[in-house]
């Protein structure tokens, strides 16, 4: 009796400063230290920032559904351009940087998130222009999710950082606003971007180039 109440007592512990450390996540600050926060990932590891500390890392908040049928193509767009520089170009090693993707949902919300990817990319090619320029297109192969996408579905860190909304874009339904974080090996945030439409985020040229620069 006197050992379950020990193992209780840890769990509870456990769970509680987990709750905290998440609970206690703030709006950004560009020059000062970012919070740290800890999620499970759609592809089933446990993320913390503070032990990817000695790497940059770019945080990216994703709008994640249109409306309660549809989900944001030009978001898919977003992930599937720099999964894809990742697999081509190793980009994660070149910048020493994690690149992780910040979604307000359950895991099995998030499973419809990835089944909607082709639907969303080929949206986005029937709407091609200079900001979308690359043509992705996996015919029936499955689509490769190389870079973590944090299952945030009790909102914790997307509420502290505030960007969930369940009103934004002309539309009712829970969802980020679409937001660029950089954040440098020493855990301090050196860039932020916090989007005012659908298609004003900052493009993965910029970001890169931007990155590149901090490593000079």
């Amino acid at each position: 009796m006197k050992k379950i109440s020990v193992i209780l007592c840890v769990l509870s512990f456990v769970l509680f400063k987990s709750y905290s450390q998440n609970e206690g996540v703030k709006i950004g600050i560009v020059g000062e230290k970012f919070a740290d926060f800890t999620l499970e990932t759609y592809q089933g590891n446990q993320l913390s920032t503070s032990e990817l500390r000695g790497k940059n890392i770019l945080l990216i908040s994703s709008r994640g559904k249109y409306n309660d049928q549809y989900w944001c193509g030009i978001c898919s767009y977003q992930y599937v351009e720099f999964a894809d520089l990742e697999l081509k170009q190793k980009i994660r090693e070149k910048y020493n940087m994690e690149i992780i993707f910040l979604m307000p949902y359950n895991r099995e919300t998030l499973a419809s998130w990835e089944k909607s990817i082709p639907g969303g990319l080929s949206y986005i090619e029937s709407k091609k222009n200079s900001r979308f320029p690359k043509t992705f297109d996996y015919g029936d192969k499955k689509i490769p999710l190389p870079l973590p996408i944090l299952v945030d579905d009790k909102q914790e860190v997307s509420k502290g950082l505030d960007v969930m909304r369940t009103e934004w874009g002309g539309t009712n339904v829970i969802q980020n606003v679409p937001a660029v974080y950089i954040i440098d090996k020493d855990g301090i945030l050196r860039f932020k971007y916090i989007s005012q439409s659908t298609e004003d985020r900052p493009s993965a040229e910029y970001i890169l180039n931007y990155i590149e620069s901090m490593l000079i």
